[in-house]
């Protein structure tokens, strides 16, 4: 078996990819990585220390929207991007919407402490599933319930790690997605049912216990290394 990546089933990132693999039916080998322990096999691989990381044949590559797209271009049926150059584009400007935007916010909140800062970013957070509303799926979906319609995409693997955690921000945070996005509603109700997304699930339970430390942290600046090793 070419294909080997390097895991960690608490990291949303290294998700992305493992849908990625199962959505273009590759065989792999998975590989979990202990976060508290690396081996200086992965860390030859992920210099960053970051999971995830790849080892097609010769080729190695790390960092999941990275990695996605390589799986793209490696191997491109199914085919997960779209063909028009123009919506090319919006998977990338999702794509960094998601990275720079919506997930520091997204765990800025679940690291406050204080009752009335977290108060002003839970609404914060609001106005941004209202934005991934109105300006996404209202603008590109169509009548299709993945963020470009019928089909589903490497933009739809970007997110979807994350709305699978939302137990997390509901448990700790009060967090729900609001009422008046049902488009959204509906994307994580399509997501959750895809057999990439059961294969890759845990239990509310597990994601409870595992994010504890997150929830009971005093809040810090969000980087990416904050949840991915």
């Amino acid at each position: 078996m070419a294909v080997k990546l390097y895991s960690a089933k608490i990291c949303p990132f290294a998700q992305r990819s493992r849908m990625a693999l199962l959505e273009k039916g590759l065989d792999f080998e998975l590989i979990e990585v202990d976060l508290d322990n690396k081996s200086a096999e992965f860390l030859a691989v992920s210099p960053y220390g970051r999971v995830p990381a790849l080892i097609d044949g010769d080729d190695q590559v790390y960092e999941s929207s990275v990695i996605n797209e390589y799986l793209e271009e490696v191997y491109p049926e199914p085919r997960l991007m779209p063909a028009e150059p123009a919506l090319r584009a919006q998977v990338r400007l999702w794509t960094d919407y998601c990275n720079t935007t919506f997930l520091p916010h997204y765990y800025e909140l679940l690291t406050e402490q204080d009752e009335a800062k977290a108060a002003v970013l839970k609404a914060g957070l609001d106005e941004k599933y209202r934005f991934m509303e109105t300006e996404g799926f209202t603008r590109l979906s169509g009548e299709g319930p993945y963020w470009l319609g019928a089909e589903v995409s490497l933009l739809d693997l970007i997110y979807y790690p994350f709305f699978d955690r939302l137990v997390v921000w509901k448990h700790y945070r009060g967090v729900t997605i609001p009422d008046d996005c049902p488009r959204l509603v509906r994307w994580h109700g399509a997501m959750a049912e895809r057999a990439s997304a059961k294969a890759t699930a845990e239990s509310d339970a597990y994601f409870i216990e595992q994010y504890a430390s997150y929830a009971n942290a005093a809040a810090t600046a969000w980087s990416p290394a904050a949840d991915s090793d």
